[in-house]
């Protein structure tokens, strides 16, 4: 008699430890496991074979679901960058809101034009000795967008008016972040 009461305070025990688990959830906002998420995202992100300059990768990371934003030139890209992200522990969905942006010959003559206007420019070029450089170079129909992040002030002006230095463009949009 004496035994069965045991095994019943152990099995109430463990039951109701088993319930207070299964009521909190693996990753709370704001924790630290959601900055490991949040991590392990920009991580898979960065090493996508196919991610470049002219491509524009961003995210939110809110509890267990992972908004992947931003602007790609292959579709490719954006379905290997959800299934990436699909991968990583803690993730349950997944909403991939990337844009695809449009095939066009002349956008491709700009993203050159750009990339040589600014990556060229002495003070900027050092930027492009890294893997994948940091000012994003976006052109969507004539419309240039730089994201990413620069070292101060100057760079992101200067950034700017080498962009709007190349022929052909409509307006440039300077997203860039300045490094703290």
């Amino acid at each position: 008699m004496k035994l069965s009461g045991i095994r019943v305070r152990l099995l109430l025990l463990a039951s109701t430890q088993a319930a207070a688990f299964a009521q909190k959830p693996a990753v709370q906002p704001g924790t630290a496991g959601q900055d490991r998420i949040a991590r392990e995202v920009r991580h898979e992100l960065v090493m996508l074979p196919y991610y470049g300059v002219f491509d524009n990768l961003a995210y939110r990371v809110d509890g267990h679901t992972v908004s992947l934003l931003g602007q790609v030139t292959r579709p490719t890209l954006k379905s290997d960058a959800g299934n990436v992200v699909k991968r990583i522990e803690g993730v349950e969905k997944v909403d991939n809101q990337i844009e695809v942006l449009p095939v066009s010959a002349m956008d491709d003559r700009l993203r050159i034009a750009e990339y040589r206007a600014i990556y060229g420019h002495p003070g900027l070029d050092r930027y492009a000795l890294q893997a994948v450089p940091p000012i994003h170079i976006i052109v969507n129909n004539g419309k240039v967008t730089l994201e990413g992040v620069v070292a101060n002030q100057a760079d992101k002006d200067t950034a700017t008016v080498r962009a709007n230095s190349v022929s052909g463009v409509f307006s440039v949009v300077n997203n860039l972040q300045v490094e703290k």
